[in-house]
């Protein structure tokens, strides 16, 4: 008879990461800290947040907490095999060991991890990238887990989605600042 499995992430946890993705100016910094973080909370070996690169359709490791330089630097080429990507759901892989979709198992032995939960980093519609869980074991997953690193992911989206855009804003103000002030006539209130 199969249990029902303990919650990792309760209020606390959640609440604490949550106002730390609201906070953070450094998006770089705010990945890393994400995926120790959600190492810590649930006991587990690994993450990773992958962003995707619509231009070069590409997946890029970003950060990463507890896996090899090595391994980080297998990142597989995007396909329409990526679930996450295709549906815009998590995708949970129990044991790479006896699952058919996992190709680079030797890889995935070496680096001693067992199972993965993967979540779209998602604004809106549109899939941003994933954010990769580790396990060097077997685990069952509290279905209320899942749905707060999906509301995590969620989250970084938005970040992620903001930030680029404070990034165009900045250099269009840049830009608007190098024009000569007859070209700006009617442009300002």
């Amino acid at each position: 008879m199969d249990h029902e499995p303990e919650m990792k992430i309760g209020l606390p946890q959640f609440r604490a990461i949550s106002h730390a993705i609201s906070r953070y100016e450094d998006i770089t910094l705010l990945g890393v800290h994400l995926v120790e973080s959600i190492c810590t909370s649930f006991e587990i070996k690994a993450a990773s947040i992958l962003l995707f690169d619509d231009r070069e359709n590409r997946l890029f490791n970003v950060c990463s907490y507890g896996l090899s330089d090595e391994y980080n630097s297998q990142v597989p080429e995007w396909s329409a095999r990526f679930e996450e990507f295709t549906r815009g759901k998590w995708v949970y892989f129990k044991d790479f060991s006896m699952d058919p979709r996992v190709e680079n198992y030797e890889a995935i032995q070496k680096e001693g991890l067992r199972s993965m939960l993967s979540v779209p980093i998602k604004r809106r519609e549109h899939i941003l990238g994933l954010l990769k869980l580790y396990n060097s074991e077997s685990w069952i997953l509290h279905k209320e887990d899942i749905l707060s690193i999906s509301v995590l992911a969620e989250q970084y989206g938005l970040v992620i989605e903001n930030n680029g855009l404070q990034n165009f804003l900045t250099e269009v103000k840049e830009a608007m600042g190098r024009l000569p002030l007859r070209k700006l006539q009617g442009l300002t209130p």
